[in-house]
């Protein structure tokens, strides 16, 4: 065998490698020359098609922009159809909302009832043939004709809120009404309306006409809390869907647009014009003739009375949606749709809180420039015993205490002062109220100045801002004020606030927002000895056979110990100062132990009174729905009156229980009420303690008046001064006494706001 040198093996691997260089050099040449062969071959055969001057910019180029503009718009659609698609991805789709609940409250009595059930709902033949037409006309015309979406209804639709420069008209069908009762909410975006129109078109293929329209007859909304025509008919009429007359029919079609607007038992009137016009579009859409709807124009719908049957419509909407969250948790074997549940509301404190809210935006609201006001009241293992969730449930649903996120403002400072006692601080802890900045930010007290040293019990009776905000600088230590307002934030979710917390310098002193359900029940953690609970309105579920499915004592979240036994004791001693001698005197009662704390926010957008017994806690609010300022109104205002007025009705008739902490409560010696009083007096819950301008106005009017009167009234033997030439009558002007103090300068009437 021949031996291969190494300087013969180095030339024959260097010849391997030109080799190989050549061939790649040599096929990507050859590649490119073919390519570019191909490339001319290709370009000439599609010269064949070239079009120029006008007839490639009318035709060719919009068509390609609109081809490429086309598939952008595929692609974006075909993402959002992905989230709209999951709403089916459950195979019980249908039946998720068939749920059928009666409610009952604590002591058994039915006080109301929420969703359907879909199988004994009545057939579709068995609608008088008015009210389908009536639905139809109103609703969707061209129901039997469109793929779930109407093109042409959308787009007339359209152009009429164009001229019109607002919504005046729908342009939903009934397939896409449907498919957002069934499975979205009533949020006005985009998204929303993609998805709707994404599964109207999935409920056109898996239903027939009649079932999709069947199933909007049952499951729409139709105002005083029933769902379906067959249940408004019942409650409106006192008959049956199929009983029910063309005026009724009209009536009843016109509720589908907006229920709580045209809902007769609140507004008569305005659901017979809303019914007048469902008539003319029964004639508009041919179904029929003047003729034939001049009856029911004449003779309208007459409703029963429904005034005295005053359902709790917030407490029963937060009791369903607790009880769909319940059933989804029961095992999947379990098919029972209709439940009979036991709530922990009390008829008599849930009116007590109504009629007061009422009577005080009634009273005072205007004075304050406040219109809407929330209230929860619960025991101390967290049964919600009352619920105000706004002033007027037909005009609005939204619940303010259970949806609404609004800055507690100095309501949270027990969560803070909760914090401080557990990391070394007593109740006589001395804190230097002065002058103090994180960053570019410096807390302000209410009155623009500082109090010196204080102790713990003094800054939460005073609401001092300054104190707490040094106290989250102090826990954090050499970790700074971001570590001590995290220790805040732990406190409070172990109290069960389960509200975003942003952590920003000013979280100590109320900025977050927080709900009033669970700002409530937190509270509840101080009287039960540092337990938190869990806020419920599901006492115990039965089937509609009667069979016990689930208990809140049995099957319900046990309590867990949030904060130490005495931490709760001592900042029950603290708050309840508060009430005895601080901002919220309004809310003392005479022999029952209270503590609690305000809260008003910047510009006083929100008032907050938010306290607790032995046996109860509660939080009040009030406030605007868009966000606007208050008339200087405080939490030791109307929320603390309006707490006192409802917690003396939830005391009646129940056993006082100790405040740990403070201890039994009396009622306070004659002598000692009346140093109490002088030394803190109190006023009526009337208007703001600041005149306004408007006030200004009216007294600088009424004084000029009165100096104008004085010059042309004569004293006996005296002349007129208006023209000099006709003797008056003698005759005397008394003046009340209560004048003489009327001044015409704003600042002379006023007395300075308390602090919060």
């Amino acid at each position: 065998m021949r031996q291969i040198v190494p300087s013969e093996w180095k030339k024959r691997f260097r010849h391997f490698l030109l080799d190989l260089d050549a061939r790649i050099d040599s096929s990507l040449f050859n590649s490119a020359v073919g390519l570019r062969e191909l490339f001319e071959r290709y370009s000439t055969f599609m010269d064949r098609f070239y079009v120029g001057r006008w007839k490639r910019w009318v035709f060719i180029e919009p068509l390609s922009e609109a081809a490429t503009i086309g598939l952008a718009g595929m692609v974006l659609m075909l993402a959002l159809a992905v989230p709209a698609f999951r709403e089916t991805s459950d195979d019980d789709w249908l039946k998720k909302s068939d749920l059928a609940v009666t409610f009952l409250d604590r002591y058994g009595n039915p006080i109301g009832s929420r969703g359907i059930k879909h199988n004994d709902s009545i057939p579709l033949e068995d609608f008088p043939d008015n009210l389908i037409k009536a639905t139809l006309a109103t609703e969707d015309r061209r129901f039997y004709d469109h793929f779930g979406i109407d093109v042409a209804g959308t787009a007339r639709a359209l152009v009429t809120n164009a001229q019109a420069g607002g919504v005046r008209q729908g342009g939903s069908s009934i397939t896409q009404q449907l498919a957002k009762n069934l499975f979205l909410n009533n949020e006005r975006t985009i998204e929303r309306k993609v998805k709707e129109a994404f599964l109207a078109i999935w409920l056109e293929t898996r239903l027939t006409k009649n079932e999709i329209l069947k199933l909007y007859l049952d499951r729409a909304y139709m105002g005083g809390g029933t769902f379906g025509v067959d249940g408004a008919a019942h409650f409106y009429f006192n008959k049956s869907a199929r009983d029910v007359n063309l005026a009724e029919a009209a009536m009843l079609a016109g509720l589908f647009k907006a229920p709580t607007k045209y809902a007769p038992h609140i507004n008569l009137p305005a659901a017979r014009a809303r019914a007048n016009v469902v008539l003319d579009n029964l004639v508009d859409a041919g179904f029929m003739t003047e003729g034939q709807v001049f009856g029911a124009r004449r003779n309208p719908a007459s409703v029963v009375d429904r005034r005295d049957e005053n359902s709790p419509n917030y407490y029963l909407d937060y009791a369903f949606d607790e009880m769909r969250k319940l059933v989804q948790t029961l095992p999947k074997s379990y098919t029972e749709r209709v439940f009979v549940v036991r709530t922990a509301i009390d008829m008599k404190v849930q009116r007590a809180a109504e009629d007061t809210v009422e009577n005080q935006l009634r009273q005072f609201g205007r004075d304050y420039h406040a219109t809407q006001a929330a209230v929860v009241l619960a025991d101390l293992d967290g049964g919600v015993r009352a619920m105000v969730g706004g002033r007027d449930y037909g005009a609005s649903q939204f619940n303010r205490a259970v949806d609404a996120m609004r800055q507690p403002g100095s309501s949270f400072k027990p969560y803070v002062y909760a914090t401080a006692l557990m990391n070394g601080f007593t109740p006589k802890s001395i804190v230097v109220d002065g002058p103090v900045c994180i960053g570019n930010w410096c807390p302000q007290n209410y009155g623009r100045s500082y109090s010196g040293a204080v102790t713990l019990t003094q800054a939460i009776t005073r609401s001092i801002n300054v104190v707490p905000v040094k106290l989250s600088i102090a826990m954090g230590g050499k970790a700074g004020p971001k570590a001590g307002r995290a220790k805040i934030v732990e406190t409070a979710r172990k109290m069960g606030i389960t509200a975003p917390l942003i952590d920003t310098p000013s979280l100590p002193i109320g900025s977050t927002e927080v709900s009033v359900v669970e700002h409530a029940v937190a509270y509840a953690t101080f009287p039960n000895r540092g337990r938190a609970v869990k806020p419920h309105a599901v006492l115990e579920v039965r089937s509609g056979a009667g069979d016990l499915v689930w208990r809140w004592d049995r099957d319900g979240k046990k309590p867990v110990q949030a904060i130490p036994a005495n931490v709760a004791a001592e900042m029950a001693e603290m708050m309840s100062h508060v009430v005895d001698e601080g901002t919220a005197r309004r809310a003392r009662l005479d022999g029952i132990p209270a503590a609690g704390k305000t809260g008003t926010t910047n510009a006083f957008r929100d008032a907050w009174f938010v306290g607790y017994t032995g046996n109860f806690t509660m939080a009040v609010w009030y406030g605007n729905d868009d966000y606007s300022s208050t008339n200087r109104m405080t939490g030791g205002s109307l929320p603390a009156q309006t707490w006192h007025d409802i917690m003396e009705v939830a005391h009646q008739g129940v056993e006082i229980r100790d405040l740990p902490g403070v201890g039994a409560g009396k009622k306070l010696p004659s002598d000692a009420l009346a140093a109490a009083n002088a030394k803190a007096p109190e006023i009526n819950p009337g208007p703001p303690p600041i005149l306004t301008r408007r006030g200004a106005s009216i007294l600088v009017r009424v004084e000029k008046l009165f100096d104008d009167a004085a010059k042309t009234i004569t004293v006996p033997g005296k002349t007129s001064s208006n023209d000099g030439s006709k003797p008056a009558s003698p005759s005397t002007v008394a003046f009340p006494d209560s004048f003489a103090s009327v001044s015409s300068d704003p600042s002379a009437a006023s007395t300075p706001p308390r602090k919060n």
